[in-house]
């Protein structure tokens, strides 16, 4: 397929094969120009990429770089592409949904702490590059079984790939917080377990005042070792997972008979 098929956003963003323009130097292409502008993201965040600085890390002008890429919100919409990668070929054995979808979801999850800019960008629209559609066919992949229609299924997907989104941007916000305090999570945790349970009136929040009264936040789960599963992440996964079981049961239930 030509890109002269699709829109040239569609076609570059599919590295698909164009007339180069008159001008345009030999030796740069939209995939240097991609990872050089991914390298200035995860050294200084998504607010650090402009065509500018990203020309100036490769050695060109501003005005080379839109010769290749038309924006910088297209630009935008190549790196997540790019950063989010393809997902992992290996999997639960078929018909393990459950499994299938957590892999599926760690795996996703596991790009975003690579790059954690990832959960800054706009959402644009639905899945439209090559790797995107690759998360998306490995998930719907996992669902194969679950006898769910197509609709469920990609609700299923974008639901997953919106909490590991949310959990990370939680996260990696929640790290910036404490930075500079000196204080790791369970002692920030634990102070603010503290200062709560003195600020909260029994009387106008009863059930949070008890939450604060009691000794979750003096002894929080042990911090998971670097690389490890997030426990915190871990739990709201679970709780996703059985609303799809429940979905998938349901699906499975014989119609109610009509009473008399």
């Amino acid at each position: 397929m030509a890109q002269d098929d699709v829109p040239a956003e569609l076609g570059r963003l599919w590295r698909l094969p164009a007339a180069a323009p008159v001008g345009r130097p030999a030796e740069l292409g939209i995939d240097r120009i991609v990872g050089a502008a991914v390298a200035v993201a995860d050294r200084e965040g998504l607010s650090g990429v402009s065509l500018a600085k990203v020309a100036k890390e490769l050695g060109y002008t501003a005005m080379s770089l839109y010769r290749h890429v038309g924006s910088k919100d297209e630009l935008l919409v190549l790196m997540g592409d790019a950063a989010e990668g393809t997902p992992p070929e290996s999997g639960p054995a078929p018909g393990d949904w459950r499994e299938g979808t957590r892999q599926w979801a760690f795996a996703l999850r596991e790009r975003f702490v690579r790059h954690p800019w990832l959960a800054d960008l706009p959402v644009s629209g639905p899945p439209s590059g090559p790797n995107a559609v690759a998360w998306l066919d490995a998930g719907l992949r996992a669902l194969r079984g679950t006898g769910l229609g197509w609709g469920d299924k990609v609700g299923i997907v974008s639901v997953l790939s919106g909490y590991v989104r949310t959990m990370s941007s939680m996260a990696r916000q929640m790290e910036e917080g404490r930075r500079g305090t000196g204080l790791d999570q369970a002692q920030v945790e634990r102070d603010y377990g503290r200062s709560l349970a003195r600020l909260v009136d029994p009387e106008r929040f009863p059930d949070a005042a008890a939450l604060f009264a009691s000794d979750v936040f003096e002894a929080p789960a042990e911090q998971p070792a670097a690389g490890a599963e997030d426990p915190d992440f871990a739990f709201g996964l679970e709780l996703v997972l059985d609303g799809v079981a429940a979905a998938i049961a349901a699906a499975k239930a014989p119609p109610a008979r009509p009473t008399s």
